[in-house]
């Protein structure tokens, strides 16, 4: 059955639909083999093409609304990260039966971290570390805000409801302290500076246990530094974290606001993925057992 989204509103999609799209606006790539990746995501369909290509497909209007904007950044912001990012090859227009943009992108090598089985965990945390902040040092003359650009209080209210949302499967005064402690945190002090925004396992590619790529910048643009710390709890394992910590020389007040980041993101996960959508679920279960382990130590 093809995939949809996760509430059924989205277009269906399938290797049928990719060859018709591919045998209209790309037919030089339209005999090549064609498979999907099984890729667990919940905004886009992934299609291997052919040894060393991608197709991929919104399958949200707010993941198609993210298509022109990785084809005019990811060529600017490539050439000064340590790791590769997806190369746009060719942006499809909509056509019947679909309705929104989408992408062929160069093939990138390597799997997805699985947390808690990390081959080289203190190397991923310095290769993390070094990505973030060669982020960070790209221009962002003309840059767009990121998809999670807002101040951290701005999420109080979705935060707290979620909390009270799942408080029979969260202890909800230790995450109530940790959400306290990045509220009262100081604000960051100095420009907004590029962020992913989403760095979790499923936008991270690993190959012999080093960071080869990362994927996924649909939510990049500028923002607060502490949104990329959230990779502390979504990927790594708490002995690394301080390996991770230092080498992005986070101060006490951004490493806050990043715990606190981490805490909303993955609650509004688990209450909108719970029963639906398992390993979705899964990893907000893990990330949240993480900060709270954090807290009581």
């Amino acid at each position: 059955m093809p995939p949809r989204t996760p509430n059924g509103d989205g277009p269906g999609t399938g290797t049928a639909l990719v060859r018709r799209l591919l045998h209209a606006q790309f037919p030089h790539w339209s005999d090549l083999p064609l498979a999907p990746t099984g890729s667990a995501g919940t905004s886009n369909a992934m299609y291997r093409l052919g040894t060393d290509m991608v197709v991929r497909l919104p399958m949200t209007a707010s993941a198609a609304g993210d298509v022109d904007k990785e084809h005019r950044w990811l060529p600017r912001l490539a050439p000064g990260l340590p790791a590769s990012v997806p190369a746009p090859l060719g942006k499809g227009a909509p056509v019947d039966g679909y309705p929104w943009a989408w992408s062929v992108y160069g093939w990138l090598e390597g799997e997805n971290p699985a947390p808690g089985r990390l081959a080289e965990p203190a190397a991923l945390a310095g290769d993390l570390a070094a990505f973030v902040t060669a982020l960070q040092r790209v221009d962002p003359a003309g840059a767009p805000p990121a998809y999670r650009s807002e101040p951290l209080a701005a999420r109080d209210r979705a935060t707290r409801s979620a909390i009270d949302a799942l408080r029979t499967e969260v202890d909800t005064a230790a995450a109530g302290a940790v959400w306290e402690a990045a509220l009262t945190a100081p604000d960051p002090q100095g420009p907004p500076v590029w962020v992913h925004a989403d760095l979790q396992p499923g936008n991270l590619l690993v190959a012999d246990g080093r960071l080869s790529a990362v994927i996924d910048f649909g939510c990049t643009g500028l923002g607060d530094p502490a949104v990329d710390t959230i990779a502390a709890w979504y990927v790594l394992p708490a002995a690394a974290r301080g390996v991770f910590r230092a080498a992005l020389g986070s101060d006490d007040a951004t490493w806050a606001r990043g715990r606190g980041w981490a805490l909303s993101i993955a609650l509004m996960e688990l209450r909108h993925h719970r029963g639906t959508h398992e390993r979705m679920a899964s990893i907000a279960r893990h990330v949240l057992g993480e900060l709270l382990a954090d807290g009581a130590r």
